[in-house]
């Protein structure tokens, strides 16, 4: 089955895509938000570097333009869907989604109105579970932003690795922050791992 990614170089939407990769999936292209506004509801705005990462991935990387406005956005989503589907003749979509159900249940109902299934293989799962997982398949992670108590600006530009993963989870008992950053605590960027898919 070939697949579309929902993909901003960050860990989750990377590390979805490889697990798919990895079960016999074909990954056809990487679809990227490229959100022009303040913020968004559905969207991690992506960082510099993405580009290249794909280019390790061996994916076509297709970009698309939001404001990131809350109803917007999906309509902006299900179109550039609707062209990706088209142009690679996908089947599905996978999604990094781990616990955000607004996100779930959003990308669900524009595939399920375009004929595609959606796959999220890390939804519900350990976040402690999967940033070990991810480490082990060979991920190398760094921290691009943070917006936590807990977290200052000596986190940016750190390597995620065990010491750091420990770290999160002192940070998780004392400040209740999500290990793997599902809360908006900390944003990521892929910069290698085991590519091409």
């Amino acid at each position: 089955m070939r697949l579309a990614s929902l993909f901003s170089g960050g860990k989750d939407s990377t590390f979805s895509t490889f697990l798919m990769a990895q079960n016999g999936f074909e990954i056809a292209v990487l679809v990227s938000a490229k959100v022009t506004g303040e913020d968004s509801w559905m969207f991690h705005i992506p960082r510099e570097g993405r580009r290249e990462l794909a280019g390790k991935m061996g994916v076509p990387l297709f970009e698309f333009e939001t404001k990131g406005k809350k109803e917007e956005e999906l309509e902006d989503l299900r179109r550039a869907l609707k062209m990706v589907k088209e142009k690679y003749e996908i089947e599905g979509v996978v999604s990094g989604a781990i616990e955000s159900g607004y996100q779930k249940e959003k990308v669900e109902r524009i595939c399920y109105e375009l004929g595609l299934k959606h796959f999220a293989p890390l939804w519900r799962k350990d976040p402690e579970r999967i940033m070990r997982e991810m480490l082990d398949a060979g991920f190398k992670v760094k921290v691009v932003s943070v917006s936590a108590l807990g977290l200052d600006e000596s986190w940016v530009g750190r390597e995620i690795d065990e010491k750091v993963i420990e770290e999160l989870v002192r940070l998780r008992e004392k400040y209740g922050i999500h290990i793997s950053g599902e809360g908006g605590e900390y944003e990521t960027l892929v910069i290698d791992g085991p590519f091409p898919l």
